[in-house]
């Protein structure tokens, strides 16, 4: 089923240049970009974002972290891409993460675990609404994608 989630690239992912890797194992995976922006998340978004974990004892320590420098994030689009994504992240901690993933690969801890993926469908739908309007989100074919045709790229 085609589906739609937001990534978020972390500051530390930012800051250590590892925005084109992450978008590249994405990709690679055939899941298309729909949205994708750099920016700062402050204060306001944070708590929005992670509402559900603003009671939490590690929740002063993700706000400051999350808005401690810009972020870049993105909309990704494919079968079952909720899932896919979650999967090339790879587990919360990445002393635990699958090899080849994201955080296995790059990630430092669990609070500096790179990127960000949506949960679940109800999740990305509020996530992504919160992070851009439906004019920074664009359809299109990919030349690579079976489904195209090459002919004219």
């Amino acid at each position: 089923m085609e589906e739609r989630t937001l990534v978020l690239v972390k500051p530390l992912g930012v800051k250590r240049g590892l925005i084109g890797k992450i978008i590249d194992r994405f990709e690679r995976a055939g899941l298309r970009l729909f949205g994708l922006k750099m920016m700062r998340m402050d204060e306001a978004l944070a708590y929005s974002h992670y509402e559900a974990h603003t009671n939490e004892p590690f929740f002063p320590t993700l706000l400051q972290y999350m808005t401690s420098g810009p972020i870049v994030g993105m909309v990704v689009e494919g079968d079952d891409a909720i899932a896919r994504v979650r999967d090339l992240m790879g587990g919360t901690n990445p002393a635990n993460a699958l090899p080849g993933t994201l955080r296995a690969d790059y990630a430092i801890d669990t609070t500096r675990n790179l990127v960000h993926g949506s949960d679940s469908l109800e999740s990305a739908r509020r996530e992504i609404a919160l992070f851009f309007g439906p004019d920074e989100l664009y359809h299109y074919e990919r030349v690579v994608d079976p489904r195209v045709d090459n002919s004219e790229a």
